[in-house]
């Protein structure tokens, strides 16, 4: 049977009916792969507990996830840009459900990791190119940032409701629960985008390059294992430095080799666009601040305070309420005044949450502490519609998977960092002295509070004049025909 027809205007003229629907499966699609990063962090002490995992193990248990998400994003997104984005979502959504399956079924956490990287490997097919169909599908500018915006939040918002849900799960059925979750919702997911989500490709197909993929896997993965390791070696090790090395020779490799291709994954004339730029270093400070937190809350709520699966996650409830009345403003908000103001409030409300968290300790009355996650929650819900909007605003349709998958690929970097870099400060107190790991805790809140800092600056230089201007000279390179420079490999 021959494969149907690539309907390359269909999206535009959809119905604002169909329309709507497409924005929902996306969302659903999103919803299920973000929240399965922040889902796991509170069912690690019955991990640990049910499979006897190390500190170490529990960090790999997220990072694995969002190691493999960051690594194979740019792969996804050019990939579906090439052979089709309904096609690759299909994919994606069948292999996140195996994935969760057998997360489900893993007998020991060396089982539990590798399946993690299984549904990880789906979900690099569901991030990027559920945000390049909705980009496809809206063609209208305003129309299409409130859809971008509303995109956005719910990957915030699956953030903080995934503890809420996991703590449920946990207390009423196990830890093995949150992954059976994923697979009814998988199934109707694939059956709607069969029926409901026109095919798409990009004018211009990209082809693979297995050069810089291995390149982006070192570099990103020799980071995170130095970094989980050092916290039961030296960083004089050899274990670490060796990594270490190969991640430094990795990244100057990997700069070096991209432009002499006609079709590179990682097209660094994106980054000539200042909003783009700064897009992607706000998205990789602000998930590397909330996956830090997220790790090390956990831990504090169950460990420290003695709370249940079930009463952690509630804790981070007033979390979730905050995003769910927040995102949709911030959205709207980015669609008629621009991302400006939302930045601003995103980064200094990280800022103030890791300044406020210095003051807690195992006896804070519990009120206090849930107003200071308040914060976090305000930060999340403002922080990503802007970043997705500004990402994807000013470039053309072709580069729309790219730009995406280069958004998405920074928020999974920050998180696996975030929770790399908690778990090697507040590892060897888990489990201990509770005033021992607030003590640790509160070493990690000063980064923290400077990567708030980070965005704020960030936000305040790539909403000028100067840098809209970048962006439109960045979008003219791809609106020209691609004329293959001497040098350049295929």
């Amino acid at each position: 049977m021959s494969a149907p027809a690539v309907q390359r205007s269909g999206p535009g003229e959809l119905s604002r009916r169909r329309r709507l629907g497409v924005l929902a499966i996306c969302c659903a699609s999103i919803v299920v792969v973000v929240m399965d990063i922040s889902i796991v962090t509170v069912a690690l002490p019955a991990m640990r507990a049910d499979l006897g995992a190390s500190v170490a193990q529990l960090q790999w248990t997220v990072d694995a996830y969002t190691l493999v998400l960051a690594s194979l994003l740019l792969l996804a997104g050019s990939t579906a840009d090439r052979v089709g984005r309904r096609r690759v979502f299909m994919i994606g959504l069948a292999a996140f459900g195996l994935g969760s399956l057998l997360c489900s079924l893993a007998p020991t956490a060396g089982w539990l990791i590798a399946a993690r990287a299984v549904q990880a490997v789906g979900g690099t097919m569901l991030n990027p190119v559920a945000m390049a169909i909705v980009a496809t599908t809206f063609p209208d500018r305003a129309e299409r940032a409130r859809a971008i915006g509303v995109f956005g939040s719910m990957s915030g918002l699956a953030l903080a409701l995934g503890p809420i849900l996991g703590g449920t799960l946990v207390d009423g059925i196990g830890w093995r629960a949150i992954f059976w979750v994923n697979v009814p919702v998988v199934v109707v997911a694939i059956v709607c985008t069969a029926l409901f989500v026109p095919e798409s490709r990009a004018d211009r197909a990209r082809r693979f390059d297995p050069v810089g993929q291995a390149l982006v896997i070192l570099m990103l993965g020799c980071v995170v294992y130095a970094i989980i390791g050092s916290e039961t070696r030296a960083w004089t090790s050899p274990v670490i430095l060796g990594p270490l090395g190969v991640a430094v020779l990795a990244a100057p490799a990997l700069l070096a080799y991209e432009p002499r291709r006609t079709d590179p994954m990682l097209e660094l004339r994106l980054f000539r666009s200042v909003p783009f730029s700064s897009a992607i270093l706000m998205a990789l400070f602000a998930l590397c601040g909330f996956g830090a937190f997220l790790f090390v809350t956990t831990l504090y709520l169950q460990n420290v305070r003695g709370l249940s699966a079930l009463e952690a996650g509630l804790c981070l409830l007033p979390v979730g309420v905050v995003i769910t009345i927040v995102a949709p403003m911030a959205g709207r908000m980015v669609g008629t005044r621009g991302p400006r103001l939302p930045l601003v409030v995103a980064g200094s409300a990280l800022a103030l949450g890791a300044l406020t968290s210095l003051w807690l300790g195992p006896a804070t009355p519990l009120p206090v502490v849930l107003a200071v996650y308040l914060f976090f929650g305000i930060f999340l819900g403002t922080v990503n519609p802007p970043i997705t909007n500004t990402a994807v605003s000013g470039m053309p349709l072709s580069m729309a998977g790219l730009a995406g998958s280069v958004a998405s690929a920074a928020r999974q970097t920050g998180t696996t960092l975030g929770v790399a870099i908690a778990g090697t400060i507040v590892g060897s107190t888990a489990g201990g002295d509770p005033q021992a790991f607030t003590d640790a805790e509160h070493l990690l809140w000063w980064p923290v509070a400077a990567l708030g800092i980070g965005v704020v600056a960030l936000a305040l230089m790539s909403t000028t004049r100067w840098a809209h201007t970048t962006a439109h000279r960045t979008a003219e390179l791809f609106s020209q025909p691609e004329v293959s420079p001497v040098g350049r490999s295929a």
